[in-house]
């Protein structure tokens, strides 16, 4: 089981996730059906490769990895744009550990196949 689903930020910039598990993809169709009101942010670890699902940007998010969150330490926020723009500082004193928890993060779709 695989799906695709769209998030944007307060930059407005579009970024897609690719959920490879059940649980996962059940939690975001609740996010966007409005059920699940707390934990709707996404978080996750970056690879600093491009995703053929995920055009225009030179990472991705590790499907392995996402989960969603309501609250979360700064350490890890960053905008798409802001990561984008910095990526090769990424996974060292910015984003420590690769984890990226962008704080403004709100999902708005889901992609069919």
């Amino acid at each position: 089981m695989m799906a695709d689903f769209a998030f944007t930020d307060y930059s407005g910039k579009e970024f897609v996730i690719r959920l490879k598990n059940e649980q996962r993809i059940s939690e975001a169709r609740r996010i966007l059906s409005g059920e699940e009101t707390m934990s709707i942010h996404v978080m996750g670890r970056i690879r600093k490769q491009p995703a053929d699902y995920n055009p225009g940007w030179t990472f991705h998010l590790d499907p392995d990895t996402i989960t969603f969150f309501t609250m979360a330490i700064e350490v890890c926020d960053s905008s798409i744009s802001y990561l984008e723009d910095h990526i090769d500082e990424a996974c060292g004193a910015f984003l420590p550990g690769c984890f990226w928890c962008p704080w403004s993060s709100r999902l708005t779709r889901e992609i069919s196949a």
